[in-house]
């Protein structure tokens, strides 16, 4: 078969080569006649028409978020910086130094302040404004759900030795008659035989490369080298063979079948104690242990992976995480790591350690040094997870992982220190007066900052993608190697880390968009100049990404996450200042709003999924 493969396909590899290197040439001249930075001005005269027709309805729909979150990020500004600083201003517990940072802070007023009500009530319109906001974004999703893809099932715990799909058949006929089960396909474990499809897959590349140089060069040598390395070529259909038939036991089964939902339901009580229903063959084909849920579709898929599951997958999760979270413990400490290298007389040199740009900025820069390796080190851990699907796993982790680490673990490390100060500094004065502010409030207004200029202006230039570029080429082992890296260079657009790495930022900004209303102008400029590079991100540089609809659908959730984040941190800042003394004010203020928060945050999570959403009739934000 692969010297089929060679002897066949050279004209059309020839054909196909030609077309991509044609194709950014055509577009590099095109900008050259338009004249000089014409990239830039097109970001504003593109409409979403001709990015939906080249890059495919999802890359609008992303898009379409992205606006949408500018517009709430703009009302949030201009209620914050109106109402909630002027207010911030007005008191003077922290005195009337103009330069002082922490009189914009929530830390200024006094703890029987009657505007502090204020901030409780518009922490609860924030999340109104949220939810009115990703109401018309669902109103914009299109529900293209594939009809053979929601009748289809995947079927999970079936015993190894079964490989009759007879008795599968049989089994649902018998326990739901009103189900009609019209196709049934085994998948097995191919892990092994698609690492040994793409190394053919390469060889093949190489091959007809050699051949297509040694044609238009007429280089005797290459092709003599060539023929000595052709038969290793056919020596993969031998092992592929071999791997084929190795791999017989069947781990998972995709059920094509009429009316499925009573199926899905029916195993979903199996986790209250319920028994499915029952038939003549249950105890051969064990289907209690069965787990049946909707099939995801063919292309989010990653079929390499499905041969790890069960115990083996939970134990590989943990254990991964577990070395993340120590690992991003580690690196996101840099505040703390800077500002006390003092102690240990390394940097008494150093005359200017004390200026604000190494003690402010700085901080924020490593942490975001850190936060720009965090996308390939979260993307690689979650390939050795081995997830079955591919974006809406990882977007999930990525959220969690991004938010601890840019997030939680500042706070909670101006929060030890805090401790410490009250309990076990002999100078009781240098304490702080609250968890989370000022100081912290500074460094992540410092960090927003920096992830709008500098990150922003990194994710045009692709850094990263450039060091990859250049490892691959320094690691190729031949000439024809190198052609296929540089052929190879248009990746898809990672939706999931982008979506939950923008959702960071504005999860960050929305919660201290009360506390610190500072914040808001510099997250609001950090989305303009995101939207702005993931247009010509995905116009440009990356080849057109087909998704799951849920990806999407997921977004909206973590939205909803950075109002609630806000509650919290009210809820903090209220249990500091106030005291125990005022269980019955922070009940009325806080838990209550907070609680019914909380409570139905799901309720309009399922609210705003694609084709549940009750506002109709409203017009797409362009």
């Amino acid at each position: 078969m692969a010297g089929q493969t060679c002897c066949a396909q050279p004209t059309a590899f020839v054909c196909h080569l030609f077309c991509l290197i044609s194709r950014p040439l055509n577009v590099l001249s095109l900008l050259l006649l338009q004249g000089f930075c014409s990239w830039l001005t097109s970001l504003y005269h593109m409409k979403d028409e001709e990015i939906r027709s080249k890059c495919g309805v999802d890359a609008t729909t992303y898009l379409s978020f992205q606006r949408h979150i500018i517009l709430l990020m703009t009302v949030v500004c201009l209620l914050s910086l109106a109402v909630i600083l002027p207010v911030n201003f007005s008191g003077n517990l922290l005195g009337d130094n103009p330069e002082n940072f922490g009189r914009t802070t929530v830390a200024n007023l006094p703890a029987k302040d009657s505007f502090l009500w204020l901030h409780s009530v518009f922490a609860l319109l924030y999340f109104i404004i949220t939810v009115l906001c990703m109401a018309h974004h669902s109103t914009c999703l299109e529900h293209k759900e594939d009809q053979k893809v929601a009748r289809t099932l995947m079927i999970t715990s079936i015993p190894r030795e079964i490989s009759d799909p007879g008795l599968i058949t049989k089994h649902f006929h018998e326990a739901y008659p009103s189900c009609t089960v019209t196709d049934i396909r085994f998948c097995f474990n191919v892990h092994k035989l698609m690492r040994l499809d793409s190394e053919r897959y390469c060889t093949i590349a190489n091959t007809l490369f050699c051949r297509l140089l040694g044609f238009l060069y007429k280089c005797k040598s290459m092709l003599r080298c060539f023929r000595r390395k052709a038969p290793e070529v056919h020596a993969w259909k031998a092992k592929i063979m071999t791997c084929s038939k190795m791999e017989i036991h069947c781990l998972i089964v995709y059920m094509c079948c009429v009316n499925p939902y009573s199926i899905v339901k029916d195993y979903s009580r199996v986790h209250c104690r319920r028994k499915p229903q029952q038939s003549s063959i249950t105890t051969v084909v064990q289907s209690h242990r069965w787990g049946v849920s909707y099939a995801p579709a063919p292309s989010d898929i990653i079929w390499e992976n499905l041969s790890v599951c069960g115990s083996r997958w939970w134990l590989r999760c943990f254990a991964l995480n577990i070395l993340l979270f120590l690992l991003l413990f580690f690196l996101t400490t840099p505040a703390i790591i800077v500002n006390t290298m003092d102690r240990f007389n390394v940097t008494q040199p150093v005359d200017s350690l004390k200026s604000p740009v190494i003690t402010q900025f700085f901080p924020t820069l490593l942490l975001w040094a850190f936060s720009v390796l965090l996308p390939f080190i979260v993307y690689y851990s979650a390939f050795f997870e081995s997830h079955w699907t591919r974006y809406c796993s990882a977007m999930l982790c990525y959220f969690s992982i991004v938010l601890v680490l840019v997030f939680w673990l500042p706070s909670l490390d101006l929060f030890f220190r805090w401790l410490f100060d009250v309990n076990f500094l002999e100078d009781r004065d240098i304490k702080f007066q609250c968890v989370f502010l000022p100081d912290n409030g500074a460094f992540f207004v410092n960090y927003v900052i920096t992830s709008s200029l500098i990150g922003t202006a990194m994710e045009l230039l692709r850094i990263p993608a450039l060091m990859v570029y250049a490892l691959r080429l320094c690691f190729a082992k031949s000439g024809a190697e190198r052609i296929h890296v540089k052929r190879s260079q248009a990746y898809e657009f990672q939706f999931g880390l982008e979506y939950a790495w923008t959702m960071c930022i504005y999860a960050v900004s929305m919660t201290y968009s009360i506390t610190c209303p500072i914040i808001v102008p510099f997250g609001l400029l950090y989305l303009i100049l995101k939207h702005m590079v993931d247009r010509y991100n995905i116009y440009y540089a990356y080849v057109p990404t087909k998704l799951n609809q849920r990806i999407h659908t997921a977004a909206l959730s973590q939205v909803i996450v950075a109002p609630v984040l806000c509650m919290f941190w009210l809820l903090f800042f209220s249990v500091l200042r106030l005291g125990t003394s005022y269980v019955v004010v922070l009940q009325a203020k806080v838990f209550r709003p907070l609680s019914g928060t909380c409570t139905t945050c799901p309720l309009w999570v399922t609210y705003l999924e694609p084709g549940n959403a009750g506002i109709v009739g409203l017009i797409p934000i362009q």
